[in-house]
């Protein structure tokens, strides 16, 4: 059974059209809740502590236990501020972008399979395209940071919005060229074709069998593919669109109260996405031993947080010149080189 609009709608007992677009609301506003509540947990509170381990620090100590009340205390503090609206802004741009922002990355969950719990496999949507699909849902994000930039009438944020563009054309080129290596090891962009190419062992170490996930066939992609993420998503050595030493905030500056809540929401959302997208094409997906499919799912997203929040707390910033020439003149060559890499892998593996 898998978590489809036509599977709620059969469950629910209504059928035809408005089966079908009950069941996708209740779906999605699963998959949404399920998302929104580990953000939840990793932006206000998680990521404080973790930070503060890295930097021999306590961390929220105080408001609840361990300090993890302090997600309630910031969401009643960030939304009961006034939205201060500068002079001169392009309303209807600056109020569209932090939605624009963070409904991109939740909208790049719809093809994610995230394994199975009591039985449901947990997936709203399996198109055919599914890893192009979730490409190009992620990248809408980018036109919601020139939005803010453009829309705030403020150098700061301007500078901000550029610095993304920038950034997403040096970067994007490549974390796409390394997906289409997955794509050439699966021989197909369906998200779940992709993981059940993974099934397979790969080589049997007596009681241990080593699974053949493509982050195990070649590391190399899975290195290329992460450095290209932090990126994507803005983590240290990349955060030169928010850059807070330089620029402030950057796109961030203007806004306050609910709309800097969806900002924040959908910069951790985006994090989440990227963990996803790994897990899924070069983890096997929610694959695992003993635990539920969910469960490794979860476990693995994690994983790839908690080596943003490693890179967050322990690598500097570069200049913007230096991210432009990582990005073409590195990564980008890299990535070709990949997919010389990819082909000659599965070459040998299919003699």
């Amino acid at each position: 059974m898998t978590l489809l609009p036509e599977t709620i709608s059969d469950a629910l007992g209504i059928g035809g059209v408005a089966g079908t677009f009950f069941g996708g609301l209740v779906g999605a506003a699963l998959v949404g809740s399920f998302i929104l509540i580990n953000t939840a947990i990793a932006g206000p509170w998680l990521k404080r502590k973790i930070m503060a381990s890295f930097w021999e620090k306590i961390g929220p100590n105080h408001i609840g236990p361990f300090g993890s009340l302090i997600m309630v205390a910031d969401a009643v503090r960030l939304i009961s501020k006034e939205l201060v609206v500068p002079e001169g802004v392009d309303r209807p741009a600056w109020d569209l972008a932090p939605m624009v922002i963070a409904s991109s990355a939740l909208l790049g969950f719809a093809v994610i399979p995230m394994g199975s719990i009591l039985g449901i496999n947990v997936q709203l949507a399996d198109p055919e395209v599914g890893l192009a699909f979730v490409f190009a849902t992620a990248s809408i994000a980018s036109v919601g940071l020139v939005m803010a930039g453009y829309a705030s009438n403020n150098k700061f944020s301007f500078l901000g919005g550029l610095r993304a563009v920038a950034q997403n054309l040096a970067y994007e080129i490549p974390l796409i060229l390394t997906g289409i290596s997955v794509v050439i090891f699966a021989g197909s962009l369906q998200m779940s074709e992709i993981v059940a190419a993974q099934s397979q062992t790969l080589v049997s170490l007596g009681p241990v069998d080593v699974p053949a996930w493509f982050g195990i066939l070649n590391p190399f992609a899975l290195g290329l593919f992460l450095i290209a993420n932090l990126a994507e998503v803005g983590r240290n050595p990349f955060d030169i669109p928010e850059a807070p030493t330089e620029i402030v905030a950057g796109y961030q500056t203007e806004y306050s109260s609910v709309y800097f809540v969806l900002l924040y929401l959908g910069e951790f959302i985006h994090i989440f996405l990227g963990g996803a997208i790994v897990a899924t094409v070069f983890l096997g997906g929610p694959a695992g031993p003993v635990l539920p499919g969910i469960v490794w799912f979860l476990i693995k997203i994690w994983a790839v947080f908690l080596f943003t929040q490693w890179c967050r707390s322990s690598l500097p910033r570069i200049r913007v010149d230096q991210l432009i020439g990582i990005g073409w003149k590195g990564l980008l060559l890299a990535s070709f080189a990949n997919l010389i890499v990819t082909a000659a892998i599965v070459g040998v593996l299919a003699v």
